[in-house]
């Protein structure tokens, strides 16, 4: 078997992880290798990034054919299947070092995290990718793919990314200094073994995650017929109690709800573990807010405003990126970052307000507002401008947001099922892996 290249005689020697199968107890030590030693070299376009497809204008948009994965299809070691566009076969072929395949590891040169990886679904026979992701094919005569993917969203990684990440507000890392960042790298069957055991944890998280979608296909079912379609007034379903109630009237939200700003946090002003966290788009997921990884501060800024001091049910929008997700703020000590909306309804039933921006035809118009760029944005006129129709009756506001609701209240306890699984998960991989503190010891 080939031995991995060492690093220079000056690099720090990797150690071994706490956690060890027992068959590799008296193994070597695991080395240290660069990320571009582990890339296929046979492979032409095999660890390339933009800016190759970032000549895609919207006019090469197109409802099907060829899809598009930007930035923010590239999870936190997930692939994000809810925002999709496409180009045409002939524009896909005119990018062609752009081209990515199913398997295909790819990471971000921008975000946060910066350096986050995904692997690219079996869903299509080719992707386009656009400026900002790199792809990644890995030379599996030598390396297991999904260990190395493991490698790259370990703690260590990820620390050794954002160090050298450039940029205060959205972070950046160029693709020559990616390359060369390390990794902890042990033998093949090593690797193997610990691939298998990881991928174990995530078949039984892919099976709960089977039953959270059932549960959101069954919430957006029920959705349909309980909101008036395009070009109708009423519903298909309505409860009986309301069957002789007047039309919904058509309003916008801007008439019902104002739309606040974040607040522009330095990043020299972070600490590790401050009183207030700082809510990022990344924070900001369809249905919840996510707080696994958040920036924190000491105190509040002497300028801050007040809607920018968060408070439970406080209603959040994404503004940039993967643009119109919404959630609500479930607890204190949480600060508005820019980017981040804070939508105030006003002379509309709040629980009603925030449904009705969980619908798809909310997300796909403000996902369309904001097309045309690798990171799209949205204004505050996008968002004011957009209609809907609501309940004349507050009551009937309040009936739909109540049903709703309890369906949210199950998809939330399914979701903490798996987040449970993905927190021991992550505990494996910090056992499994060598330590960064350990490894510099």
């Amino acid at each position: 078997m080939t031995r991995p290249t060492a690093m220079p005689k000056d690099s720090k020697p990797a150690l071994t992880p706490k956690l060890r199968f027992p068959e590799f107890r008296k193994a070597p030590a695991w080395e240290t290798m660069r990320l571009i030693d582990l890339a296929d070299k046979n492979v032409k376009w095999s660890f390339a990034g933009g800016p190759f497809g970032s000549n895609l204008k919207a006019s090469d948009y197109l409802p099907n054919g060829v899809r598009i994965i930007q930035l923010q299809n590239i999870g936190d070691a997930e692939f994000l299947d809810d925002y999709q566009i496409f180009t045409s076969e002939e524009k896909a072929d005119e990018l062609l070092a752009s081209n990515i395949y199913p398997g295909d590891i790819l990471l971000s040169k921008m975000g946060d995290p910066v350096a986050r990886a995904c692997i690219v679904p079996r869903s299509s026979p080719r992707f386009v990718m656009c400026s900002d992701g790199i792809r990644l094919v890995v030379d599996e005569s030598r390396h297991d793919k999904y260990f190395v993917f493991l490698a790259i969203n370990s703690d260590d990684f990820r620390r050794k990314a954002d160090n050298v990440a450039t940029g205060s507000t959205r972070k950046r890392i160029g693709l020559d200094v990616l390359r060369e960042l390390s990794l902890f790298v042990p033998r093949l069957p090593e690797q193997q073994k610990i691939a298998e055991c990881l991928s174990t944890l995530d078949e039984l998280i892919g099976a709960e995650s089977q039953k959270l979608d059932a549960l959101k296909v069954h919430k957006k079912g029920l959705m349909q017929q309980l909101f008036p379609r395009e070009g109708e007034t009423l519903p298909r379903l309505r409860f009986p109690e309301f069957r002789n109630a007047p039309e919904w009237e058509e309003t916008s939200l801007g008439e019902v709800a104002r739309l606040r700003n974040g607040y522009a946090f330095r990043s020299a002003e972070y600490v590790e573990s401050g009183e207030f966290q700082i809510i990022t788009i990344a924070n900001v997921q369809q249905g919840r807010l996510e707080l696994s990884s958040t920036k924190r501060i000491e105190a509040l800024p002497p300028d801050i405003q007040s809607h920018q001091i968060l408070h439970p049910g406080d209603i959040l929008i994404s503004m940039t990126g993967n643009v119109g997700r919404v959630c609500v703020v479930d607890r204190e000590g949480l600060l508005l970052n820019q980017r981040v909306g804070n939508l105030v309804p006003q002379g509309i039933d709040r629980c009603f307000f925030y449904q009705l921006l969980q619908r798809d035809d909310f997300r796909s118009t403000m996902q369309l507002k904001a097309a045309g760029g690798a990171q799209g944005n949205l204004s505050s006129g996008d968002i004011s401008e957009y209609s809907f129709r609501q309940p004349c009756e507050p009551a009937e506001q309040h009936r739909i947001a109540t049903c709703l609701s309890s369906l949210d209240d199950l998809i939330a306890a399914q979701s903490e099922r798996i987040s449970a699984l993905q927190t021991h998960k992550q505990g494996l991989l910090q056992q499994l892996f060598p330590s960064p503190t350990s490894a510099e010891a």
